[in-house]
């Protein structure tokens, strides 16, 4: 029979870059990843350019990857021992102050949209910025039209009063690919218990992160473990219920730890209110970012079997690795 996480249907919600290589992600069964096509700095041209990468990456029968447009795509991925690619982006700037270009981008195979990155953009505000003002009227308009494409919508990185008009306006539930719990650990990417229970109250779901930035409690010397990411596991789990959580590592998926150096640096140098004290204290590279358990996916084995050890049925475990996000998905896309 195998163990229960060769079983599992994995479901990442978030694997923040790739260069291609699908190896590190089959070694650690999963089976679908919401994977961010380009960096939030990249222009219009890098990010149409993405888009005709991966779409070619994924005509490629021996690429290992399978382009994700529907739900039953995810299965289809699997049955075939292939990744499922569902193509997302971590800002709007691309959009401009045109919300219809969505359109041609969902004819693309865009799929997964954050509204902001960490600073303001057209559409509101991000977690960095202090002043807290929520969705603009362009991003009231942004939203309607990912409503209507049956685009997924996810708050990650987004504003506190950003999140809450989002989860109040969408016809559609709603979802924190990656992000934890204020409430245990008081970091910027966090998120309070008010907007948690706003984005569960829509049906959507929170995807709890093992990512050291949201983890770490600020002192060097207590780097990020699993036992943190459990602690806000169960803080949500207890807050909304088994059936509005999942998770997203925030990881990469690479050929070799370096092809994310230039993403690294620029997430330091640009981004220092989210990382610098973080980066001070366990520098700037891809294993130092994840707790030393489970710091490649790879390893994904590790956080199934710390769930069961948590105390999680394995029916639980089943809905916080994959099912969840696949049946969610299922009602935002269709299929």
């Amino acid at each position: 029979m195998g163990s229960l996480h060769d079983r599992l249907l994995v479901i990442d919600g978030l694997i923040f870059h790739s260069d291609g290589d699908p190896r590190w992600l089959r070694e650690g069964n999963v089976s679908a990843v919401n994977l961010t096509l380009r960096s939030p700095i990249d222009d219009f041209e890098q990010t149409f350019d993405a888009f005709a990468a991966w779409r070619r990456r994924c005509a490629d029968p021996a690429s290992g990857w399978h382009l994700v447009l529907k739900a039953s795509d995810i299965d289809a991925a699997r049955a075939a021992g292939k990744v499922g690619l569902i193509m997302g982006w971590q800002d709007t700037k691309m959009l401009g102050d045109r919300a219809e270009r969505l359109e041609c981008f969902h004819a693309l195979g865009l799929r997964i949209v954050q509204l902001t990155y960490n600073e303001a953009c057209a559409v509101g505000d991000g977690c960095l910025e202090r002043r807290n003002a929520g969705l603009s009227d362009f991003g009231h308009e942004v939203v309607a039209e990912l409503n209507r494409l049956g685009i997924a919508i996810d708050l990650s990185h987004c504003g506190e009063q950003v999140c809450l008009d989002a989860a109040r306006l969408s016809t559609a539930p709603v979802l924190l690919t990656h992000a934890n719990a204020r409430a245990v650990t008081d970091r910027v990417r966090n998120k309070s218990d008010e907007v948690i229970r706003a984005v569960a109250a829509t049906g959507g779901l929170v995807g709890a992160s093992i990512h050291g930035f949201m983890n770490w409690d600020g002192d060097p010397a207590h780097p990020p473990t699993l036992a943190l990411f459990l602690r806000h596991l169960r803080h949500i789990v207890n807050l909304v219920g088994i059936d509005h959580v999942c998770f997203g590592t925030d990881m990469a998926a690479l050929s070799s730890e370096t092809a994310a150096d230039r993403i690294l640096e620029m997430s330091f140098t640009r981004y220092g209110g989210a990382t610098a004290d973080y980066v001070r204290a366990f520098g700037n590279t891809l294993a130092k970012r994840y707790p030393d358990e489970l710091n490649n996916p790879r390893l994904m084995h590790r956080k199934t079997d710390a769930l069961l050890a948590d105390g999680y049925s394995e029916r639980e475990v089943e809905k916080i690795m994959g099912l969840n996000l696949r049946r969610v998905l299922g009602e935002i896309w269709g299929g």
